[in-house]
This record gives C-alpha cells, sequence and structure tokens, in this order.
C-alpha cells in the first residue's frame, strides 16, 4: 500500500506530531511505502522520521508567514493565502490526478487541507490529524472579510471531505467538524545523556533550555547569567566568553535527547514543546501567544500535567526569569503526562483504511 502524509512546514510542531503515528503504522506494517508531501527540507524529515520515502518538496499548506516565532505577518499571510487558493477547483484536479498517477492508496495530512480535497476528488480515503486546523486558525487569526470568507468556506469543505479528523489532544474545539474524533496525546520522547552535558558545561549546574520550534525567534538579547544555571541556547545566540551560555551545536545532541537532559524548557505555546515537556516530566516557562485560538486549551492541559508558567515577553532577558524557576522547580512534581497516544492514532488509521492492526 502506497501511502502519502502530508506535513505542515509551519515550524516543526507539526512534524514532531507525525512522526511517532508513522513510526506506529510502520512497525505493524513494515511494507507500507511512503511519499511525504512537504516543504520541510530532506534533512529535517530524515532526523526525525528515520524511514525510507520519497519527498515532495513542496508546501501542502499555506499555515501562517512568521515575522518571528511570536507574531503574524497579516498582510503576508492574507495574501499567500489568497494566492493559494486562485483556480481552486483546478488546484484540486490537478492534485487528484497526481495522486492517481502515483498509485496512492490512502492521503494522511498534518493538517494541509489540499490533500484532503485532492484525496476526496480522486476517490481515495483522506484521514487528517493534528491539535489544530487552518480554518479556525485564519478565521481567529486573520480577521473576517469579504476577501477572506469565500477562502475559508472551501478550507472547511476540503476538511469536512476527509473520511475522519482525528483530534489529538490537546487541541482546539472543533464542533463543525462532524468526523472528529478525540484521541490521547502523543510525543517522541528523547533519552537523558547528561553525561554528555557534564563534559561540555558545568555538572554542579541546573540546564535550562531555549526552544522555540522552527521559527526563530531574534537573537538580540541572551539570557542574565545566574548563579547554578547553565543556559541552552540557539546557535545564533552562542557567546564564547560566556560559560554558562551552552549553544545546541556544542552539546552534540539531538534535540529531544536535549531536551530530555535538561531541567526545565523556556519556549513558546505549542503541541510539540509542550506534550514533550509534560511526557518527561519538565518544568515548563512559556511565552503566551495571544490570539493564537489553541493557547487556552493547550495551556490549560499543561498546567495539569507538570509544573508550568507563563512568562511575558518582557521578562525573558531579565532576572524574573530566574526567580520563576526556582519557584518550579520547588513545588513537588506530578507525574509524567501518559504521551503513549501514537498507537492508537495509528490503529484508528489502519481502521479507516481498512486495514488490520
Amino acid at each position: 500500500m502506497r501511502l502519502l502524509c502530508a506535513i505542515s512546514h509551519h515550524g516543526f510542531g507539526h512534524l514532531a506530531q507525525t512522526a511517532p503515528i508513522l513510526h506506529a503504522l510502520n512497525a505493524s506494517h513494515p511494507d507500507l511505502e511512503w511519499i511525504i508531501w512537504s516543504g520541510l527540507a530532506r534533512d529535517v524529515l530524515d532526523q526525525t522520521l528515520g524511514f525510507t520515502f520519497a519527498h515532495r518538496h513542496e508546501a501542502c499548506d499555506v499555515g501562517l508567514l512568521m515575522h518571528d516565532a511570536l507574531r503574524i505577518d497579516l498582510p503576508a499571510s492574507r495574501a499567500a493565502l489568497a494566492a493559494f487558493h486562485q483556480h481552486w477547483p483546478q488546484r484540486i484536479a490537478h492534485e487528484a490526478h497526481w495522486l492517481k498517477q502515483r498509485g496512492v492508496t490512502g492521503v494522511l495530512s498534518n493538517v494541509g487541507y489540499l490533500p484532503l480535497a485532492a484525496a476526496r476528488a480522486a476517490d481515495l480515503p483522506g484521514i487528517a490529524f493534528c491539535c489544530l486546523n487552518w480554518f479556525d486558525i485564519a478565521r481567529d487569526c486573520l480577521g473576517l472579510s469579504e476577501a477572506l470568507t469565500p477562502l475559508l468556506d472551501e478550507i472547511a469543505v476540503a476538511y469536512r471531505s476527509s473520511q475522519a479528523f482525528l483530534r489529538l489532544t490537546p487541541a482546539l474545539p472543533m464542533p463543525w467538524l462532524a468526523q472528529c474524533e478525540d484521541l490521547p496525546p502523543l510525543a517522541l520522547l528523547g533519552q537523558a545523556r547528561r553525561e554528555v552535558l557534564d563534559r561540555v558545561s558545568s555538572p554542579h549546574h541546573r540546564r535550562v533550555l531555549f526552544g522555540f520550534g522552527g521559527v526563530a525567534y531574534p537573537a538580540g538579547q541572551t539570557p542574565l547569567p545566574l548563579p547554578g544555571i547553565t543556559w541552552i541556547v540557539p546557535d545564533a545566540w552562542a557567546d564564547p566568553t560566556r560559560a554558562d551560555l551552552l549553544s545546541y551545536a556544542r552539546t552534540g545532541l539531538s534535540f529531544r535527547d536535549l531536551l530530555a537532559s535538561c531541567d526545565a524548557l523556556v519556549c513558546k505555546v505549542g503541541y510539540g514543546s509542550f506534550a514533550e515537556a509534560a511526557g518527561l516530566g519538565l518544568p515548563v516557562l512559556y511565552l503566551d501567544r495571544p490570539g493564537w485560538p489553541e493557547t487556552p486549551w493547550l495551556t490549560a492541559w499543561l498546567h495539569r500535567h507538570t509544573r508550568a508558567a507563563a512568562l511575558d515577553e518582557a521578562d525573558l532577558f531579565t532576572p524574573r526569569l530566574g526567580n520563576i524557576l526556582a519557584d518550579l522547580w520547588q513545588q513537588p512534581p506530578p507525574p509524567a503526562a501518559d504521551v503513549s497516544g501514537a498507537q492508537i492514532v495509528a490503529q484508528r488509521i489502519l481502521h479507516h483504511l481498512h486495514l488490520s492492526g
């Protein structure tokens, strides 16, 4: 069976959600052939997926265009969405023909809607899975307008054309999607390699990881030196004059293992960061994303499952960062969250594809 999986390139969170599901599908059906349709680079996909696939290196959706990890470029996002929807019926027909030409027998999507519409036009099963969808995001973030309304209608029709939308907890409510199924949280967890960090930083320090995902955060400042803390930061923030500042590259670890080797995470609101940190039992300090519709649902779940606190962006490079971390470390940790839902999600996909588990 040849499956196409479309993965949004809006950061790395969609890939982080997708990878454990595809691993579970391959474990039960090692004969599956894969085409990955994604604007993400091949090396990024290889590092996370780790299996053989053909890569269609092209965007399967628009998402939002960003100034940085927190701020949306609204005019550019509106223009990109309008361009993506030009000649929409013809686009769907073209993609349906493409699927048939390549012998695709089923389409999975996190969470582009064009592949789902093409699957329906090609009379193939199309299954979406994610914690969000671009209809709700575009409606809430880009603002309703006479120009946007017909595009939103096309997005909604495309999502409704899917055979199922597997809603990964924690997630946006999607009451307008009748085929939604609520499924448990999932994440790929790394392995703790603290001995590696001991060789490149003080073994007596707590390590705090700054991780903002695939959309960069401006590197104009760095966290202040604080007693007993080593900050692990993106390579663009590196400062060779500071022993307490350790870049990703100097650790030699994958991001996933790096997270598992640290004592806290500083991040923006996002499914992948939250699920992985909660699954490891790590304290989380997060920068809010006001106006993002999924924020209240993700943050409420995070606070139920690990020590967490919101951080104002103005406090990110001030002593307050250390004070909040100290408060979190003094709190008793709850049990680590169960983020092993990939197998259950894979079983639901197999069911909808009419394959036995």
